[in-house]
């Protein structure tokens, strides 16, 4: 059985962007090298080419990847869940057990990148929060034990 995908808006316009840019400037990029690398000669000894066609089976696994995303998707718009709810797509911002207060984005996993402050909701944290309300208290399952964290804040963006 296939994993949900689940996406922000926002998140699946991306999504798709992406796989535009794959699908023509990408493939045109990779064969454009692929055709440069043959001009070197005898494509058994030639690395230029054996780069360009592994990059481009990479490619071609991502696009496979990305279209069944978009495919399999479940969009989540805003206001979806009941206000004053921790929800996909809100920004949360949680106390964490020394006080201080960290802000990110609910998504789903295939849009989550922690260095952008957009957490999973399959992640330890995202569990947690999602159905929360503003001064919630929640444990969440860390590698050093338990931490408990407090909502602070709620809004959908």
């Amino acid at each position: 059985m296939a994993k949900e995908i689940v996406l922000t808006a926002e998140g699946y316009e991306e999504l798709k962007k992406r796989l535009e840019h794959l699908t023509t400037e990408g493939r045109r990029e990779v064969a454009g090298r692929i055709k440069e690398a043959r001009e070197f000669g005898d494509i058994s000894e030639n690395s230029e080419y054996d780069d360009a066609k592994n990059d481009q089976a990479k490619m071609e696994d991502e696009i496979a990847e990305l279209e069944e995303q978009v495919r399999e998707a479940t969009i989540i718009e805003k206001g979806a869940s009941p206000r004053g709810e921790v929800a996909i797509g809100s920004t949360v911002t949680l106390k964490g057990p020394k006080g201080i207060e960290r802000k990110f984005k609910l998504v789903g996993s295939a849009e989550a990148d922690p260095d952008l402050d957009r957490l999973s909701n399959e992640s330890p944290i995202g569990r947690a929060v999602l159905g929360g309300k503003k001064g919630d208290k929640v444990d969440v399952m860390t590698p050093k034990g338990t931490a408990k964290y407090e909502i602070t804040a709620i809004s959908r963006s």
